[in-house]
C-alpha cells in the first residue's frame, strides 16, 4: 500500500483509529529495521509530543507535522510493502498506545522525556548536541525541550 492511501485513510476514519494508523505507519516509516524497543521508542516519542500539543492535538497532527516525522519527509508514492514488518508496526503502536493510556506513574517509558530522535546515518539536525536519553540502534533520543502534558 501507499503512503499516500494510508494518509487519506486516516482523515476518514473515526479519530481513535486514524491515530492508531498514523502511529503504525510512522513506527514502520521510522523503525521497522530497528529492534522492538527501538520501534516502540519511536511511538512514545510521538505520543508524548501529542500531549504536549505543541504540534497537534491527535497523533496524526504530530506525525504529519511539516518536517517532524518520515509521513512528511518521504515520497507520498512510496509503498509500505514489507506485510511482517506492517504486521508488527501495528502491534508495537496499539501496545504504545494501551501503555501511554495509563497513569504517568504506571507507564513504562523507554526514552523519558525525549522529545526528538534521529537516525544520524542520514539527519544531521540541528539539535543534534542537546541532551542524549538514549541511543537504542540506529537511533538517538533527545530532550530538545521539556513537553509537559497539556493538564499538568
Amino acid at each position: 500500500m501507499k503512503l499516500a492511501w494510508i494518509l487519506w485513510l486516516s482523515t476518514v476514519l473515526p479519530p481513535q483509529a486514524a491515530d492508531s494508523l498514523c502511529l503504525s505507519t510512522t513506527v514502520y516509516l521510522e523503525a521497522r529495521d530497528q529492534s522492538v524497543r527501538g520501534q516502540k521508542a519511536v511511538a512514545e516519542v510521538a505520543l508524548r509530543r501529542r500531549d504536549s500539543g505543541l504540534w497537534g492535538d491527535t497523533v496524526c497532527d504530530v506525525v504529519t507535522a511539516r518536517k517532524q516525522f518520515a509521513p512528511t519527509l518521504v515520497p507520498a508514492g512510496t509503498r509500505l510493502s514489507n506485510t511482517e514488518a506492517w504486521a508488527q508496526a501495528v502491534t508495537i503502536a496499539l501496545e504504545a498506545e494501551h501503555n501511554w493510556s495509563l497513569p504517568r506513574g504506571e507507564r513504562e517509558e523507554i526514552v523519558p522525556g525525549a522529545s526528538h530522535f534521529a537516525a544520524h546515518a542520514i539527519a544531521s539536525p540541528s539539535w543534534r548536541t542537546a541532551y542524549q536519553v538514549a541511543t537504542i540502534g540506529d537511533h538517538t533520543f533527545y530532550r530538545v525541550q521539556a513537553l509537559h502534558p497539556r493538564d499538568a
